[in-house]
């Protein structure tokens, strides 16, 4: 018994460093098509629809959404967003309960997951219009 807590223990102490990073291609094939829902710390924080060709839609889900697209930088998948914010890179693992994602030069230990995934669109509201 002391031999499986100690391993459990192991398990869910492993930080995401001891983890194999996504690839461009293993990143696209589990993405593509996909819309998936982050959290960070039990918190909803975000959509994100994967589209063909790496396009994205992200969302604060908050009805409004930016499009962009993805590429492969090294070790990290890298988002730039026709808003022009400029590229804002993660490192993406696969776990059990779907993606991890740690962004570019945050503590190991802030990290998104996945929460739940659908193969339906976003909802987007659409730009705001007016003064």
């Amino acid at each position: 018994m002391k031999h499986f807590i100690f391993a459990a223990f192991a398990l869910l102490a492993t930080p995401l460093a001891a983890e194999t990073p996504l690839t461009g291609p293993e990143f696209d094939a589990y993405t593509q098509g996909k819309t998936l829902y982050f959290n960070s710390g039990g918190v909803s924080y975000g959509v994100e629809e994967y589209m063909p060709n790496r396009r994205v839609r992200w969302s604060f889900l908050d009805g409004e959404c930016k499009e962009g697209e993805w590429y492969e930088n090294g070790s990290q998948i890298c988002f730039e967003y026709d808003d022009g914010t400029g590229p804002q890179c993660w490192t993406f693992f696969k776990g059990q309960g779907g993606l991890r994602a740690r962004f570019e030069g945050e503590n190991v230990s802030d990290f998104l997951y996945e929460a739940r995934q659908s193969d339906e669109p976003m909802v987007c509201l659409g730009p705001k219009i007016g003064v």
